[in-house]
Parts: C-alpha cells; sequence; structure tokens
C-alpha cells in the first residue's frame, strides 16, 4: 500500500471515531454500570457474611447506646440464619455455623412477633435459666444480681421530657460489669412472672430498664433470630449539641 493510500485509511479511521460519541459514551457508561454492579455486590456480600451498620433509634439501651449511634453488628458472631441475609431471603432453616451468645453480649435480632424489625438488647438470660424483676431487682437463678449506685442525674426521653435516672453499675452472673438506668423501682416491668427460658431461646432487657421493651413484656429470643453481635461504634450524631459526638466514635461496647 502507497503511502498516500496509508493516510487515507489512517484519517478514515480517526473520522470514524470523532464521528462516533454515542458509541464511546455507550461505552463509558456500560464500564461505569459495571463497576458500580461489582461495587454493590460486595457490599452486600460483606453487610451480609461479614459486618451490618446499625443506628439506634430510641434510647432503650441507654446508657451503652445512645439515640444517633452508628455500629456494626458481627455477623459470624453467632453463625448465620435467614435472618443473617437482607429480607430473610436466604432459604437456611434454623442457624449454621452456629455459636451460642454469652451473658452480657448485646445482641441486634429479628422481633418475635414482628421479624421484619431489628431490636438491639442486652442478654441476661440463657436456655434453662429462670428469670424474674421483683420490686426492680433482676433475679437468675433466684439469685439477686447486684447493683452499685453510681449517681442520679438527668436524661432526655424519646418523648422530650427531661426524667431524673439512678445510673448503677450492674454486675451479672460470670463478673460481666455493665451500666442501667432505673428511673424507680416500681415502674411497669420491675414486678413480673417467673420466666423460665426454653432451650434454644434468649431473654434480653434494655439497660434503660423503665424505658424499654423488650422479653419483660413480649418473652424470648429465639436463636434463629438473632442478627448478630454488636460491637463496635464507628459514628455518633450528639441531638442535643447538633454536632458529631466525636467521644464516642471508637467504642467497643461490652
Amino acid at each position: 500500500m502507497s503511502e498516500k493510500a496509508e493516510k487515507m485509511v489512517q484519517n478514515n479511521n480517526q473520522s470514524d471515531d470523532e464521528e462516533n460519541p454515542v458509541l464511546l459514551e455507550k461505552h463509558e457508561i456500560g464500564e461505569f454500570a459495571k463497576t458500580a454492579l461489582i461495587a454493590v455486590l460486595i457490599a452486600l456480600v460483606i453487610r451480609s457474611v461479614l459486618f451490618e451498620p446499625f443506628n439506634i433509634p430510641s434510647g432503650s439501651m441507654k446508657p451503652t447506646l445512645l439515640v444517633g449511634d452508628y455500629l456494626f453488628v458481627n455477623k459470624p458472631a453467632y453463625g448465620y440464619s435467614r435472618y443473617s441475609f437482607p429480607f430473610a431471603i436466604a432459604p437456611i432453616e434454623g442457624r449454621v455455623f452456629a455459636k451460642e451468645p454469652q451473658r452480657g453480649d448485646v445482641v441486634v435480632f429479628a422481633l418475635p412477633s414482628n421479624d421484619s424489625i431489628d431490636y438491639i438488647k442486652r442478654v441476661v438470660g440463657l436456655p434453662g435459666d429462670d428469670i424474674q424483676v421483683m420490686r426492680g431487682r433482676l433475679f437468675i437463678n433466684d439469685e439477686i444480681v447486684p447493683r452499685e449506685l453510681v449517681d442520679t442525674t438527668e436524661i432526655t426521653k424519646d418523648s422530650g421530657e427531661t426524667q431524673s435516672v439512678k445510673l448503677y453499675v450492674e454486675t451479672l452472673p460470670g463478673g460481666i460489669e455493665h451500666h442501667i438506668y432505673e428511673e424507680t423501682d416500681h415502674e411497669r416491668l420491675d414486678n413480673t412472672p417467673l420466666y423460665t427460658v426454653p432451650e434454644g431461646h434468649y431473654f434480653v432487657m434494655g439497660d434503660n430498664r423503665d424505658n424499654s421493651n423488650d422479653s419483660r413484656y413480649w418473652g424470648t429470643v429465639p436463636e434463629e433470630n438473632l442478627v448478630g453481635k454488636a460491637f463496635f461504634i464507628w459514628m455518633s450524631w450528639d441531638w442535643d449539641h447538633k454536632g458529631i459526638g466525636f467521644d464516642r466514635i471508637g467504642t467497643m461496647l461490652k
């Protein structure tokens, strides 16, 4: 091919590229869509199998968790059930790679009475335990759970009202210490029947004892409903001061 002919071919190719911007744009859109799809799939795998973010919408776990806290939940901690996956879509019966929660764990679970809602509470009763609250005090297997008064403080309830509460350190069997709030020892759920926790179930309570809808009200949590163990606050919004709660970021839950 002559030099003149080669130049004509090159010019024609350049002209074709310049005259087909639509093809180039479609190619770029296709590449972006593939990249976005891969990113979404990776995020879904991480969320379903490893760590899922949750935010705290109510004050039932004060003082441990505050409204505006964002935390990660460890999915492998207790193995997997259908509730480990978005919309409970996985065809899993019971749990696989099951591990039992420990007393004192803060757990996320599908609410037994409405499994489309996730709750977060603390495990206080294990399978076979006898649990009862009498005059505001928690009893496990007929033994009173020790608590020590730390302070009296003012908190804002979910309704916006200010409430005076007592801050205690409660020590669960095994030496697990955590803080709880009590308004008084004479509230609605401060006297309960005796519950025996069935096999494969757990008794959970909120740390804000007089402002928590928990096992004292709707019963125990089946192990199948467990989503994972809450363990790390990665972000917090301080609603009182309308800013980021830097002092809470990085808090490990216990």
